[in-house]
């Protein structure tokens, strides 16, 4: 379904082009409290992760990026998904395009899943966007995903408040 969306693999994982069948767990993600809390969010319901999962499709047939489905190798199972958007989000400062996002399953946290899923997607963006700068946005009590960001050379740009939650904007520069 997802012929368009390019394959990257690490050592643990594979970021792939999400399908149909992936959608129980994308519900199970964003529907669990865990995931959610540090974004300011409450967990989704059917109708809105359904939404959400369809514009997953249409970001890639759109835009050229989007989001990538992360599945573990060793189990085949979806554990996340990560990768670039175009949200148009209504944000000061504006967040310069593309904007980098990341959500993994509270059952692989601590894995370093994430560490190595982005060690893969941003050399992917920086051959596909050339050198720009990537941004993100990370609640500002969300610790571990703002260390990661650090960690991928992200640095706060500003705090601002985002759909009435704390939020710090983060920019890479290239």
């Amino acid at each position: 379904m997802q012929d368009h969306v390019p394959r990257l693999e690490t050592e643990r994982l594979i970021l792939r082009g999400h399908r149909r069948e992936d959608f129980a767990a994308v519900y199970e993600l964003w529907s669990d409290p865990r995931t959610v809390r540090l974004m300011g969010m409450q967990p989704m319901n059917e109708e809105d992760c359904w939404a959400k999962f369809l514009r997953t499709f249409g970001a890639w047939m759109v835009n050229g990026f989007g989001f990538w489905a992360v599945e573990e190798k060793a189990s085949g199972c979806f554990v996340g998904e990560l990768g670039f958007l175009n949200a148009r989000r209504t944000i000061d400062p504006p967040l310069p395009v593309p904007e980098v996002g990341w959500s993994f399953s509270p059952a692989v946290h601590g894995r370093g899943y994430a560490t190595e899923a982005l060690a893969a997607a941003i050399p992917w963006g920086e051959q596909q966007f050339g050198r720009v700068r990537f941004s993100a946005i990370i609640g500002h009590e969300n610790e571990p995903s703002l260390k990661l960001a650090r960690k991928f050379g992200f640095a706060e740009v500003s705090r601002v408040i985002y759909k009435e939650h704390p939020t710090i904007v983060l920019y890479r520069e290239p």
